[in-house]
């Protein structure tokens, strides 16, 4: 084994990305199924069928974060309470073996959130501290960051350590809501959302509070029967309106908003901004996947062990 050769990776439900790296070069990146998708396979096997070849380079380590330490993954990592900071979550890694290649996988983290209720994050709290390390800034004083996404994540950090999140499933109820709702079907086609109609949703929170929202979802169907308006507009116009509410809402729990730290696919961050925007905040992007790099970094076991880059 080569100490200085690594392999890490981001398997979550729906995707799995990992790298091969040497010191802090990656050598090769290879895609495979999430978790949710291996179709009978165990997660050993597909793991092992998908770095076959690169046990040639002799990698000392593989080190795993998302839904792969789930109880429908690998095998369960048991959560890291919060506040944690990096040095807590990595005395948790799970060790396992795949035929002789040492396998550590990062824990999830647990909270009490700011609403009084429990929370939990498989994978966001990698990208979360890859986010510190690739802005020190962040780890002096209190932050909040943001994971837009299927269920997005809003962090408070302080001085970090993650001292709590809230999650808010906003694109699982677009999906539902959009697939499987009368509201979508008042009017033919199915183009991409409009960025006028997202404006508009996000104006009438604005105008209205997130209190509202659930009147305010109507108005998705009422605009194409009484105004006419285009299926389009009206999909950005419910896209507007459950993203502006999901920050709206974040606002109150954390004071005002400040400059957040989007961590996440660009197109997704740029609808957030826009939403934080409107209520009075700013924001940064930070790209999800040098979040992750950088976040499996600081989290590997043999950091401060000297390798030859």
């Amino acid at each position: 084994m080569d100490s200085s050769v690594t392999i890490f990776g981001d398997w979550g439900t729906s995707r799995l990305r990992l790298y091969l790296r040497q010191g802090k070069s990656v050598l090769d990146r290879r895609d495979g199924p999430g978790i949710g998708a291996l179709n009978g396979a165990s997660p050993r096997e597909a793991f092992l069928d998908l770095v076959g070849d690169w046990r040639e380079a002799g990698p000392s380590l593989a080190l795993l974060c998302g839904m792969v330490g789930s109880r429908n993954g690998w095998q369960e990592a048991a959560y890291a309470p919060c506040p944690a900071g990096a040095a807590d979550v990595r005395e948790r890694l799970l060790h396992l073996d795949a035929d002789g290649l040492p396998v550590a996988i990062v824990p999830g983290l647990s909270c009490r959130n700011a609403l009084g209720g429990p929370d939990v994050m498989r994978g966001e709290e990698t990208q979360i501290l890859g986010a510190l390390e690739l802005d020190p800034a962040l780890k002096h004083g209190r932050h909040l960051l943001a994971l837009p996404g299927t269920h997005t994540k809003w962090v408070a950090v302080e001085d970090g350590r993650i001292v709590h999140f809230v999650t808010a499933p906003v694109g699982e109820l677009y999906a539902l809501l959009r697939e499987h709702s009368i509201l979508a079907k008042a009017a033919p086609g199915d183009d991409p959302e409009s960025a006028e109609g997202f404006a508009l949703g996000v104006a009438r929170i604005v105008e209205q509070g997130s209190a509202r929202l659930p009147h305010l979802i109507f108005e998705t169907r009422s605009r194409q029967l009484i105004n006419g308006l285009p299926k389009a507009d009206a999909m950005g116009f419910l896209s507007g309106l459950l993203l502006a509410a999901d920050v709206a809402a974040t606002a109150d729990w954390f004071g005002a908003l400040g400059q957040v730290s989007l961590i996440g696919a660009p197109a997704l961050s740029s609808l957030y901004a826009q939403a934080i925007a409107a209520f009075g905040g700013t924001s940064v992007a930070v790209d999800g996947d040098s979040a992750v790099l950088a976040g499996l970094s600081v989290l590997s076991p043999t950091r401060g062990v000297h390798v030859v880059a």
